[in-house]
């Protein structure tokens, strides 16, 4: 029998780590993410040529894996289980990027603040965050949340879904129906 490559040793590590992880060994665990996390970085490099943004999935990438950990099936390899993951997330941002970048414009001087407090309290933005506040918190709690996560925080739906618990469906029909019932309030608000 042939003596195993450095990817199957690597692999069989892994997946020995995993499956202690699984149990509920914490000291295995940690010594997975730091193993895998070089791992996970050269893969997200795929994806995204900024440092600072590679830097951000593979965190993004630890994360998903800490929460669904449970999912993967010891009787099968761990580092495509890894790689989709990393794969998905990368292209998330990737995506996420992008939705940003053709929406929104950046202004350096719209962050100024002034010495004057009363010139900052002022402000259009200020302004805006006091008339939406209300009509968010007159949302029920299930459409709120789904619409802050999804326009707001800028999360799409399969991870609002995730970090909800609701089904992406139910997210959907969740941030329709809030954009809906805020016409409503912003037009009964103006008189109309």
């Amino acid at each position: 029998m042939a003596p195993l490559s450095r990817s199957e040793q690597q692999e069989a590590a892994w997946a020995l780590l995993m499956r202690a992880a699984q149990a509920g060994d914490a000291r295995c665990y940690e010594q997975l993410l730091r193993a895998v996390t070089p791992f996970v970085r050269n893969l997200t490099r795929r994806y995204c040529r900024d440092q600072d943004l590679a830097e951000d999935v593979v965190q993004d990438v630890l994360l998903t894996v800490h929460r669904i950990r449970h999912t993967w099936d010891p009787q099968r390899p761990f580092s495509p289980w890894l790689a989709s993951i990393a794969a998905r997330r990368g292209i998330d941002r990737i995506r996420r990027a992008s939705r940003i970048a053709r929406h929104e414009v950046s202004d350096e001087l719209a962050v100024e603040t002034f010495a004057t407090p009363a010139t900052n309290n002022d402000s259009g933005a200020l302004q805006a965050i006091e008339t939406i506040e209300p009509l968010l918190a007159a949302l029920p709690e299930r459409q709120r949340l789904a619409l802050e996560a999804v326009k707001i925080r800028g999360l799409s739906v399969a991870q609002a879904a995730g970090e909800s618990g609701q089904s992406v469906a139910a997210v959907k029909v969740n941030v329709h129906r809030a954009v809906k019932a805020l016409r409503k309030l912003v037009g009964a608000a103006d008189g109309q």
